[in-house]
């Protein structure tokens, strides 16, 4: 094998480990005024999307104040996470719809 082409394999198999790395997107469902999984965990990083099934609005609330959610009925928000912690959160229009989200570093 040439030099010039193994320095080429080198390279791509460099960036193949690079593109696993990439962040995950965790989907957590809002239906029948319950949130699913209510327990779930994620990177900094990784892309929640809540999928908001019922014909209700809802948010995603973190207790803490981090971020706030607009759900309208039958559609999707995004949150990109942007550092560790345990979070709790809930709908403010409907405060019985509780969960948490534990994010590593």
């Amino acid at each position: 094998m040439m030099p010039g082409r193994i320095l080429s394999i080198v390279a791509v198999l460099g960036l193949a480990t690079t593109v696993s790395a990439h962040a995950a997107t965790i989907q957590i469902t809002m239906e029948n005024l319950v949130v699913a999984p209510a327990e779930a965990s994620a990177k900094v990083g990784d892309t929640i999307e809540w999928i908001n099934k019922d014909v209700l609005a809802h948010t995603a609330t973190a207790r803490n104040g981090d971020w706030d959610v607009n759900l309208p009925p039958k559609k999707t928000g995004t949150l990109v996470l942007k550092k560790a912690g345990a979070i709790e959160y809930y709908c403010r229009y409907h405060p019985n719809m509780k969960a948490s989200l534990t994010v590593s570093p």
